[in-house]
């Protein structure tokens, strides 16, 4: 990915997080950002958290993905 597209990568996903209302992303996202911080471990986080990225995590596994453009286009259409 090049540094232009990390960019407009970020500015995508920070515009996607501000309109959000659905409180189960919202926790699945704090979810990973704690996840990434210094000094911060699986056991730090709560159950409702673990769930929510198992849950990902398991979609992964199992197919349930689509890619960025789909889903854009998703948002866009509602």
């Amino acid at each position: 990915m090049s540094v232009a597209e990390v960019k407009e990568t970020k500015t995508n996903l920070k515009a996607w997080i501000d309109q959000l209302s659905d409180v189960n992303m919202l926790n699945m996202l704090e979810g990973v950002r704690i996840l990434n911080a210094d000094k911060t471990s699986w056991n730090d986080l709560s159950e409702y958290q673990k769930e929510n990225i198992n849950a990902g995590l398991d979609d992964i596994k199992n197919g349930r993905v689509m890619s960025s453009e789909e889903f854009w286009q998703q948002l866009k259409n509602g």
